[in-house]
């Protein structure tokens, strides 16, 4: 086993080698940052990575020429380099993130992870993330790890053996942890609505964000639900703890959790920590349609950019340019679908913080369709429910025009008629 500081870790990252890096809140800093003091005698080095968080210095512009950053997930500390010249996107469902690993399509030089300490058997765990870091850790020439105290314990897919790991790094630092945002009035009510279209005995998949909190708020009064989720946070505690989320009806592993991300405050880091109701899974199994859709009732609630008035959803762009990615919408939206008595919704807020609309007549320039408007079941708004499913589009039009902000509501369905 070798320990070494971070700056000499590094040395192993030659000119023109991908890395790829650990996500989320298992963000390894102390290893990118490291890699970006060595900027002046490297060149063409590509670092890889779904949303990391904290700051990444080697998207800097004035490092275009030492790093190149390519997202498979685009979060807010690298987005600019898509514009800048120094980054680039990769479109691709977080399910299969892994094939490309495997395959060589997106071959990996060195990988950078963040573990816990080691178990009594030796053993490290990938604790809040495990998403394809497997898969990168099987394919790579080198992995370095940082080893942390404060990285949790967790069950599933997540435990790695020492004999993966070619590089030790010690720091013990608090994982990243998320403020948890106000929920406004407008999302109460989109809660509200959503909380209504769930099913005791369901299985839900939710992300992050006001959105999602403001619908776990609303299930108190719920019965026997169960969570197969690409990643949750804070939450979910509280319905855990008064048994609401019990996980008995789900149609497979049973009473458990089952995630590929956990990304929160610190209470949810130790919520998961050597808790044997959570099972952190790899991404090629949570986000399998084949394995969501054996849960009954399933749930498939996530967002968007913009959605059309013939139910196209933007999520990944805001027109032409790169805002986040496709990560796993269409992954649970698929597995909804096939799932017994499953549901898909999309929830957006009407208008933008700038009082923009986001229920449109036709999608922005440029900008991508993440779901078609075949696959929609349900999109919500703080004004209503528009049900999609099996509907022309005619009827789409007229019910997404209904739940759209009552200042555009004229001018959208004019503007959709005049232009066919």
């Amino acid at each position: 086993m070798k320990f070494l500081s971070a700056i000499e870790a590094v040395k192993v990252v030659k000119s023109g080698d991908r890395v790829f890096v650990h996500s989320a809140s298992a963000t390894p800093t102390i290893l990118t940052d490291a890699l970006t003091l060595r900027a002046p005698e490297l060149s063409n080095v590509e670092i890889c990575h779904i949303h990391t968080n904290g700051v990444a210095k080697y998207a800097d512009i004035k490092y275009k020429d030492s790093f190149f950053v390519n997202s498979l997930f685009v979060g807010a500390n690298v987005r600019h380099t898509i514009a800048q010249g120094n980054g680039t996107y990769t479109p691709i469902f977080l399910s299969e993130m892994g094939k490309l690993m495997a395959n060589g399509d997106l071959k990996i030089d060195v990988v950078f992870i963040q573990v816990s300490a080691p178990d009594s058997h030796g053993n490290y765990s990938l604790g809040s993330s495990v998403e394809n870091i497997k898969e990168a850790i099987k394919n790579a020439r080198v992995v370095i790890a940082v080893v942390n105290k404060f990285v949790p314990r967790t069950f599933g897919d997540s435990l790695i053996a020492a004999k993966c790991i070619d590089i030790f790094v010690q720091n013990d630092a608090p994982l990243y942890s998320l403020p948890v945002g106000n929920i406004t009035d407008e999302e109460k009510i989109i809660g509200n609505y959503i909380a209504e279209l769930i099913e005791d005995k369901s299985c839900l998949q939710m992300g992050i964000g006001s959105i999602p909190n403001a619908v776990l708020a609303n299930l108190n009064n719920h019965k026997g639900l169960g969570i197969h989720t690409e990643m949750f946070s804070d939450g979910i505690m509280p319905l855990v703890k008064s048994g609401v989320i019990t996980g008995e009806y789900k149609g497979i592993i049973k009473n458990k959790i089952v995630s590929t991300f956990a990304d929160g405050s610190q209470e949810l880091y130790d919520f998961i920590h050597d808790n044997p109701i959570v099972e952190m899974k790899s991404a090629a199994f949570t986000n399998d349609p084949q394995q969501i859709r054996k849960n009954k009732r399933m749930i498939a609630i996530n967002s968007a950019i913009e959605v059309d008035l013939t139910g196209q959803v933007c999520a990944d762009s805001i027109g032409p340019n790169i805002y986040s990615g496709v990560g796993g919408q269409i992954d649970f939206i698929t597995g909804a679908a096939l799932s017994e008595g499953g549901k898909s919704i999309v929830a957006l807020t009407s208008i933008t913080n700038k009082g923009m609309n986001k229920i449109v007549p036709h999608l922005r320039k440029g900008a991508g369709v993440v779901t078609s408007r075949a696959q929609i079941d349900y999109i919500v708004t703080e004004y209503g429910v528009a049900k999609l499913k099996g509907k022309s589009i005619r009827d789409r039009v007229e019910a997404l025009t209904k739940i759209a902000h009552p200042n555009f509501r004229e001018t959208i369905a004019k503007e959709y008629y005049d232009s066919i």
